[in-house]
């Protein structure tokens, strides 16, 4: 008697099996093994990453990679240099006349601000030292520090004062950076950023994250804010067309920069 196929449930276990074992498998050895089409294994694998068990890759599927500290400030700055600033222009595009903005801590929030000297008409709020130097010596736009905990690594401020601050204000358009998300969210492994990440989409009309490629799969410790929070995210051509085509699904405007 031939074996009945699987149901989608003992699919994606089988598929979460595996992975565990190997780490990376193919679209295309999945269709072997189980016996079915590329969309039932892309359907299965959809189903999957939303509820962060695995990340879409080119031709494949992955393991999320957890991620227990943040880079430095210094460390990152040498990191995707050229995606940030092709996702700093691209980004610095979306910003209207007479905007009040946020600017959250970050090596790619930098490069937006690195393409704001001219505009006197906005209004930037930032928790970063180093965005907030930058814009101070280069730029004529008004200008405000959350303040809060210093978090000297990346040279920002953090914990609930911070937040509290950023809640006096309305945002126009926030930028929201990252070191790891996916199809479940952004998150952190440091808690004390939580708060901060969770005022800013709270206060804008339009969040927007802005991240290379290279932190989607990556997981912290902690939950900050859920993808359907966002209103847009900016990233560069190294994101899976799959995970391009979900998050527009999900009503998020996808900007590919560079």
């Amino acid at each position: 008697m031939a074996k009945a196929p699987m149901i989608p449930a003992e699919r994606r276990h089988f598929i979460a099996s595996n992975l565990a074992g190997r780490g990376v498998i193919s679209i295309a050895e999945l269709t072997d093994l189980l016996g079915v089409s590329h969309m039932t294994i892309r359907r299965d694998i959809q189903q999957l990453e939303r509820d962060g068990q695995v990340m879409s890759v080119t031709g494949g599927v992955q393991l999320p990679e957890r991620i227990s500290v943040e880079p430095s400030h210094v460390v990152k700055a040498r990191l995707q240099h050229g995606q940030k600033a092709a996702i700093g222009k691209a980004a610095a595009e979306l910003v209207p006349e007479g905007a009040v903005i946020y600017l959250d801590a970050g090596t790619t929030t930098l490069e937006i601000a690195r393409r704001l000297p001219d505009r006197s008409d906005i209004t930037v709020v930032t928790n970063d030292f180093v965005v907030a130097a930058f814009l101070a010596q280069n730029s004529a736009c008004r200008l405000y520090h959350s303040g809060g905990e210093v978090e000297r690594e990346n040279q920002s401020c953090v914990g609930e004062s911070a937040a509290q601050s950023i809640r006096r204000f309305n945002f126009d358009v926030a930028f929201l950076s990252t070191s790891s998300w996916g199809m479940r969210g952004v998150s952190t492994p440091a808690e004390n950023k939580v708060p901060v990440k969770q005022a800013i989409v709270k206060c804008a009309v339009k969040p927007v994250l802005v991240t290379d490629s290279s932190k989607y799969g990556k997981v912290g410790t902690f939950n900050a804010v859920p993808l359907e929070a966002l209103g847009a995210i900016v990233t560069d051509d190294g994101l899976a067309p799959s995970v391009r085509d979900a998050l527009t699904g999900m009503g998020i405007a996808v900007h590919i920069a560079g």
